[in-house]
């Protein structure tokens, strides 16, 4: 008889973990302290626009729902800059073909949570917050709305209940428990781009658009409806920082200085600024992920991160795809499926941290930038004469080779382009001899 699973969270993560675990014979409940998002409708303003790339594909695929959720996102191929003038400068992400998808974050959780739900092995549980989980006798606590207390005692947890998770809680007061947690000194707000009055979209389809400003930017990914989701990441302290936009007036004056092409798209700015939340940006980092042979975090429980490298959704549904494997692998002895995955995991969730970190500065302050926009043009000539020779940003987007390997080689490239761009006159050599000879020799010493 198989294990009885429950999953704390109803998240994208919770969402498709119980679809996994459902399609493998388990009877899975699912505990969500927020009310059934079907019935109560997704609020929007809190989160940002989702870039889904081949690690989520990879996962919606394994859980056979890929083509449910296909129609549902935009493919971005690149970046699209916008500077103070209005002028626009193109950076494809990756090979002709290749994109990102831009989904809604509300609209993905909806279908996901609907996909498994028709499971017959599946049973959501809203409006249960969880209240204790006893780690000694596997016991978990939940309250209903009615103020009503349920107790519970699976086999299996899965803690997929987000950056503030209740059942990592539980896990932070045990003996050799790691945790960390660091906020950026930055926010971030929901903004709308309304389409023309000819129904037209406000900007061009197909990219991400980026108006970076070195100290904060603003940026937009296109939904189904011809509008496009506005996210301004922008310190809370500083000049110009969101405590200091207090009124319509200080908006219009910021709006009109730094983004004077976006406003007339965004007819709805003021209220939006006015009634959407700021929202903070973490990153959580913890070791181990499990406590002892039943209890086990994933998703942003375990490893949240901030959105710049568009991973945090992607990361998370590799944790599922990874699980999966490692249950084909181990035949579903989840003893050992829970340890190798927290032994080995970890590294990778580190990882993506790091890269997200490092890809904020990149959008924040060097994508207008001439060397970083010629490093790139270089890093894509090189890609397709080399195709063993592959851009970070590739590696990270358009395969699912581990992250630690991509940050790795993150590093070994930086030493490279130095070189590279530090040749005199590479502006008209980007492309010449000079820049192969040293790329022969930087990948000779490849171990």
């Amino acid at each position: 008889m198989k294990e009885k699973v429950t999953i704390v969270g109803a998240g994208l993560v919770g969402s498709l973990w119980a679809l996994f675990m459902a399609r493998r014979g388990y009877k899975v409940d699912v505990y969500e302290r927020r009310g059934d998002m079907r019935a109560a409708g997704f609020v929007g303003g809190r989160s940002i626009n989702l870039a889904m790339s081949t690690r989520g594909w990879k996962a919606l695929e394994k859980a056979g729902i890929i083509d449910l959720i296909r129609d549902n996102g935009l493919p971005m191929h690149g970046r699209m800059m916008h500077d103070t003038e209005g002028n626009l400068t193109y950076q494809a992400y990756g090979t002709e073909g290749q994109a990102i998808y831009s989904v809604s974050r509300g609209g993905l959780n909806l279908e996901l949570i609907e996909a498994a739900d028709k499971h017959p092995n599946v049973d959501f549980h809203f409006n249960h917050k969880c209240k204790r989980l006893d780690v000694r006798k596997n016991t978990l606590h939940f309250e209903n709305e009615s103020g009503e207390h349920i107790e519970i005692t699976p086999d299996l947890i899965f803690g997929a209940d987000g950056a503030y998770s209740a059942v990592r809680f539980a896990l932070q007061k045990t003996p050799r428990f790691n945790y960390s947690q660091e906020y950026l000194d930055y926010g971030y707000k929901e903004l709308t781009f309304s389409p023309k009055e000819n129904g037209e979209a406000p900007l061009k389809m197909g990219s991400l658009h980026i108006w970076p400003r070195g100290s904060f930017m603003l940026i937009a990914l296109p939904n189904l409806d011809n509008t496009f989701t506005g996210t301004l990441f922008m310190p809370y302290k500083g000049d110009p920082g969101f405590d200091d936009i207090k009124t319509d007036e200080d908006v219009k004056q910021f709006f009109e200085k730094y983004f004077p092409d976006a406003m007339p798209v965004m007819p709805e700015l003021y209220d939006d600024f006015r009634d959407n939340p700021t929202g903070d940006l973490i990153t959580v980092r913890c070791d181990p992920w499990q406590y002892g042979e039943k209890i086990l975090l994933m998703g942003d429980a375990s490893h949240a991160i901030v959105p710049f490298y568009g991973q945090g959704m992607n990361s998370g549904f590799e944790d599922c795809s990874v699980l999966d494997e490692m249950a084909d692998e181990y035949n579903e002895n989840w003893p050992t499926i829970i340890r190798k995955f927290s032994e080995t995991r970890v590294k990778d969730a580190n990882a993506i941290a790091d890269l997200a970190l490092r890809n904020f500065i990149e959008m924040r302050d060097l994508v207008g930038d001439p060397m970083f926009l010629l490093r790139k043009k270089i890093a894509s000539h090189l890609h397709k004469k080399y195709p063993d020779f592959m851009p970070v940003y590739s590696m990270v987007s358009f395969s699912n080779i581990p992250y630690s390997q991509a940050l790795a080689e993150a590093g070994r490239q930086d030493a490279f382009f130095e070189k590279i761009l530090a040749i005199d006159g590479i502006e008209e050599k980007w492309n010449g001899a000079e820049v192969e000879a040293v790329f022969e020799e930087w990948n000779k010493a490849k171990v």
